[in-house]
């Protein structure tokens, strides 16, 4: 009876130690965030069961995107959902749209955005993700204005934090675009840095957004500047107003080109986390 007793006493000792341990693993996991010198306003972890609409919209609609795109974005949990602590973006090919065959689209994929619930001027961006890839997979993480100060694309601006196309594996890209500075006049200010395992582990894009500049990172190593030419000039730089972030899987388009027979569906990208921080005031 003793030795019994013993035992029970030790597999309790050794419960609670483990339950002791594990709550430490989690308070660091969950402090992880903390930056010297910054505050975090805004973050999702994605530990919920399901999306957090009181920070995320999904955008519907198969038009081509200003880019000739191939998919249709839906609301549907089948292209955008929670799962083991990740957002999971999916592109697939499964038929979508409303009314004549011109709205049809032959993939379906999804695109999220904080519009109205996350937007910010200025601070620290970061998102851990492991990208899509594949021909004619076009995954992004971006901002656009939420105020339209100046007008429409491009006047008042765009930052991609991270675009990958997927006929150059592991080619990131990270571009600013305005008026003056933009791809449909071959003017664009963007650089890239190719990562290894860009679609098989994860990887932080990130930028660091003030008055002055905007400085692009993979894995805390700067790979691109953009600076403000201090002239006033919106044409060249709109970044003095509210931004929010967006996340999605495009397919096909003028840049990708469209998906060929060495394209598996569905194609997934995964987010580990998002977060948002502003500049500690001393």
């Amino acid at each position: 009876m003793i030795n019994k007793l013993n035992s029970i006493i030790t597999v309790c000792f050794f419960f609670f130690a483990c339950s002791e341990e594990e709550m430490v693993s989690q308070n660091k996991e969950t402090n992880d965030w903390e930056i010297e010198g910054w505050n975090i306003v805004w973050q999702d972890e994605f530990d919920k069961d399901s999306l957090d609409l009181t920070k995320w919209s999904r955008e519907i609609g198969g038009h081509g995107w200003g880019n000739n795109e191939l998919q249709f974005y839906t609301d549907s949990d089948s292209n955008s959902y929670v799962e083991n602590g990740n957002l999971i973006l999916k592109a697939q090919v499964v038929p979508q749209g409303i009314g004549s065959s011109k709205g049809l689209r032959y993939y379906s994929s999804a695109r999220l955005r904080t519009y109205g619930k996350g937007d910010w001027k200025y601070g620290r961006i970061e998102v851990k993700a492991k990208v899509a890839s594949g021909q004619g997979i076009w995954p992004a993480i971006w901002m656009l204005p939420t105020d339209w100060l100046f007008g429409g694309w491009p006047s008042s601006g765009e930052i991609d934090i991270m675009e990958h196309v997927g006929y150059d594996l592991g080619v990131v890209h990270g571009s600013v675009h305005t008026e003056a500075y933009n791809h449909k006049i071959n003017t664009q200010r963007s650089s890239a840095r190719k990562i290894a395992n860009v679609d098989t582990e994860f990887h932080v894009y990130s930028i660091i957004w003030d008055k002055d500049k905007i400085s692009f990172f993979i894995d805390d190593v700067q790979y691109f500047l953009f600076e403000n030419d201090q002239q006033g000039n919106y044409k060249t730089w709109p970044f003095d107003q509210r931004f929010h972030l967006l996340i999605n899987i495009a397919v096909g388009g003028d840049w990708p080109g469209n998906p060929d027979n060495s394209t598996n569906f569905p194609r997934k990208m995964l987010v580990d986390y998002v977060r948002v921080y502003e500049k500690s005031i001393n």
